[in-house]
């Protein structure tokens, strides 16, 4: 991924998180993603995804789908990326997540994906859905999951 070397320079040059929020393009968030699917383990399968999330904080975490023999342990990319940034930040806001995958169709998260969304994210939130071509929808997440399960 040539275009990641020129993220990781630009990055050098932000002065704080905020800067990077405003400045991150739908399509660098997007690259993100298809680094995160380079690292995908589905030898079942054989499907790949890359997620890449942005937290309102201006950090970026990744995550890649991870399969299981016994499929109910295997956890999504989205999922993973949630739970690193969770790991790290504690509550966290999403401001947008990208989804990478190998198929020519474009990716969306699956119902316990946008579940687990619904917690860390507002309805404004954007899903950057992609393709394998690079194309992308931007999805707004309360058309995605509306009326979300949020609290007891």
């Amino acid at each position: 991924m040539g275009g990641l070397s020129g993220l990781r320079l630009t990055a050098e040059v932000w002065s704080d998180n905020e800067q990077r929020r405003n400045c991150m393009s739908d399509q660098q968030l997007i690259e993100y993603a298809k680094k995160a699917l380079e690292k995908a383990y589905a030898p079942y399968s054989k499907f790949r995804v890359g997620a890449a999330l942005l937290t309102k904080t201006g950090n970026i975490y990744t995550g890649c789908n991870v399969e299981i023999a016994s499929y109910g342990a295997t956890n999504c990319a989205e999922r993973t990326a949630v739970w690193k940034a969770v790991s790290e930040e504690g509550k966290i806001d999403i401001e947008k997540i990208a989804i990478a995958s190998d198929d020519e169709a474009y990716i969306y998260p699956c119902g316990i994906c946008r579940q687990v969304m619904a917690e860390f994210a507002q309805d404004d939130m954007e899903l950057l859905c992609s393709n394998k071509n690079g194309d992308y929808r931007t999805i707004r997440f309360g058309d995605m999951l509306p009326n979300a399960f949020r609290s007891f």
